[in-house]
């Protein structure tokens, strides 16, 4: 009888559980048996608790700090491998220290670099993402990288919306490649934010380049952390004559007093997906889930079938 490929196993890190059950059920399966045994040392050991053998699995787990969500990731991965995996998949949601991505001063490490070499070491053999920070991450691996857009979420979303007058935005410099894609999907006007920081996630000065008078905009960018930036570029554009500010963001880390920023700010929602867990609910946070999105990929990518559609920028 010809050798029949068994159907993959789709595991999850614990902070990315909700999430891997939400994949697991579109792609039309179960999430497997994976449990975490911990040390009073706060040291712990994953364990799959089912046979992976000669299987392709499927690890999902953004790495967000802290970086025990990286370490879970990796120790799952070596794992799998040594439990002979055929081919071990890690779909991470959130490609955590992404923004150190080059040396932007002397005797500072490249961490993207870094995590890339430490996932190879590990095991890993294929890596599925979301709108990384800097696309030339992807050129850090050895092995194949998936890098998926959270535009295939967010560009249905604003359609529906029907803005009149819409204008994209991008809250820096460094994303007005993104927001010129949003523009030319959306057939809008497009405007960027210049901004200068004092340290990280302190912000000096923002200056506006583009007319907002009477427009509906829309901010865009790859995460939210403090907030600083979208709140700040939110409120200076009701100051020029936006008629309204919205802003779509792909990682919603909402650190510190995020949520009060974002509150008490002329923002009229946040729209974020769900690649890494809400920590607090608001009123003016949107959350659309990337679930049925990596789950097409995964299958696509098991089935060795094209996933063009999905790299709409």
């Amino acid at each position: 009888m010809p050798y029949q490929v068994p159907e993959p196993k789709i595991f999850a890190c614990t902070q990315s559980t909700a999430l891997g059950e939400k994949i697991a059920a579109s792609y039309g399966t179960e999430l497997g048996k994976v449990k975490i045994s911990r040390y009073s040392d706060g040291e712990f050991q994953p364990s799959f608790e089912e046979s992976i053998r000669g299987t392709r699995i499927f690890i999902i787990g953004s790495t967000n700090p802290s970086s025990e969500n990286l370490m879970e990731m990796l120790l799952m991965i070596d794992a799998a491998k040594r439990a002979s995996a055929r081919h071990i998949t890690a779909v991470m949601p959130y490609f955590g220290w992404a923004r150190q991505d080059r040396k932007d001063k002397p005797r500072v490490p490249i961490a993207a670099k870094l995590i890339a070499k430490m996932l190879e070491s590990a095991g890993a053999t294929r890596i599925i993402t979301m709108d990384l920070h800097a696309d030339q991450i992807q050129g850090f691996f050895e092995k194949p990288v998936d890098h998926l857009f959270a535009s295939t979420l967010f560009l249905p979303y604003l359609r529906n919306l029907n803005l009149d007058n819409l204008c994209i935005a991008s809250p820096d410099m460094g994303g007005s490649k993104r927001a010129y894609a949003y523009s030319k999907a959306l057939e809008s006007d497009v405007v960027i934010c210049y901004k200068q920081r004092a340290k990280a996630n302190i912000i000096s000065h923002m200056e506006l380049i583009g007319d907002v008078t009477n427009k509906n905009v829309v901010l865009v960018d790859d995460m939210v952390d403090t907030a600083g930036t979208l709140t700040k570029a939110a409120d200076l554009m009701i100051e020029r004559g936006a008629l309204s500010v919205r802003a779509i963001t792909t990682h919603g880390l909402l650190s510190g007093d995020a949520n009060k920023k974002i509150e008490k700010s002329m923002l009229e929602e946040l729209i974020i997906t769900d690649s890494i867990p809400l920590g607090k609910e608001s009123k003016k946070i949107k959350v659309l889930s990337c679930a049925h999105l990596f789950a097409d990929v995964m299958h696509r990518v098991h089935h060795n079938t094209s996933i063009a559609s999905k790299f709409l920028m």
